[in-house]
């Protein structure tokens, strides 16, 4: 039994540092970005950084305590960033005509040497960080019930 605690613990750990790592990878080119390649981010960036960079924190703890417990606070964090991301995404993809501009008059997170990998835009590297990190939790939560 206590071989299956063990797994158990070990699982945990893994989930939540595969969560913390795409959270502090999230944080970190985030920073570069806007720290050193000067770009200021849009409004929708912000909302999302504020989501994102608390999860860097509290899932590195979690993660080191294997505390399964920060589902109730990470959760929703990663929640509402997966949703300001899909809105994002979804303005940035021209699915949403809205008044409001998503980023502002220079180069920003639109631009289209704000891509990686052949053209990956940052509205969709965050919502698909804030979605893998969901998924995570999710698998977590889960496992919990069980």
């Amino acid at each position: 039994m206590a071989l299956a605690k063990n797994q158990s613990n070990d699982n945990v750990w893994w989930l939540l540092s595969a969560a913390w790592i795409i959270a502090l990878v999230s944080t970190l080119s985030a920073l570069f970005i806007g720290e050193v390649l000067g770009q200021t981010p849009c409004v929708l960036c912000w909302y999302q950084r504020i989501c994102m960079f608390p999860l860097a924190v509290i899932l590195g703890i979690a993660a080191i305590r294997s505390d399964i417990k920060v589902i109730w606070y990470a959760l929703p964090l990663s929640l509402i960033g997966t949703a300001i991301a899909a809105y994002h995404s979804l303005t940035y993809a021209g699915y949403i005509t809205t008044p409001i501009i998503p980023c502002g008059q220079t180069t920003s997170c639109t631009g289209s040497n704000m891509t990686i990998l052949g053209g990956i835009s940052l509205p969709y590297l965050s919502l698909a960080a804030f979605v893998a990190i969901s998924l995570l939790l999710c698998i977590l939560f889960r496992k919990s019930e069980a």
